[in-house]
């Protein structure tokens, strides 16, 4: 018996995948559990337009991630930063991946979450800093930073 898969079964299939299975166990155990269901013509229709419509979604947010990335790495988008500075070069607070998001916000109307931008440890130095920032899956893009003494 054919069946699509609802949910990934671990060692049988994974969501969204047709396989043919033994009768019984699809019709007493995958069937019954809302696993699977049955592979009719019109559930595979259904399946194909839910596929196509999520490549479009899809599609969708990586061009919108790409946009993002391109006005981040243009070289008028610099992230201004004035802290005070103690006699050793440090600043006396510290930048984190919160107040990036805010000014970056603030400062060029471009959101970001602040989980996406990957700052290993605060920043506590003065100058230029090229921050990575996770936009979308597989788009990564560069925060310009400047921090100057205030």
């Amino acid at each position: 018996m054919k069946v699509i898969f609802l949910v990934d079964v671990k060692g049988k299939g994974k969501k969204g995948e047709i396989k043919e299975v033994p009768t019984g166990y699809a019709q007493n155990f995958l069937i019954k559990k809302n696993l699977a269901k049955e592979a009719t013509a019109q559930a595979i229709a259904e399946l194909r337009g839910k596929q196509k419509s999520q490549e479009k979604a899809h599609a969708e947010m990586v061009a919108e991630a790409q946009a993002i990335k391109a006005k981040l790495e243009e070289e008028a988008t610099v992230v201004e930063f004035t802290e005070k500075v103690g006699p050793d070069g440090r600043t006396f607070g510290s930048i984190t991946s919160k107040k990036i998001a805010e000014e970056l916000q603030k400062q060029f109307g471009i959101k970001i979450d602040k989980r996406n931008i990957q700052v290993d440890h605060p920043i506590r130095a003065i100058g230029l800093i090229d921050v990575p920032v996770k936009i979308y899956q597989d788009v990564t893009g560069v925060i310009n930073l400047s921090v100057k003494e205030g």
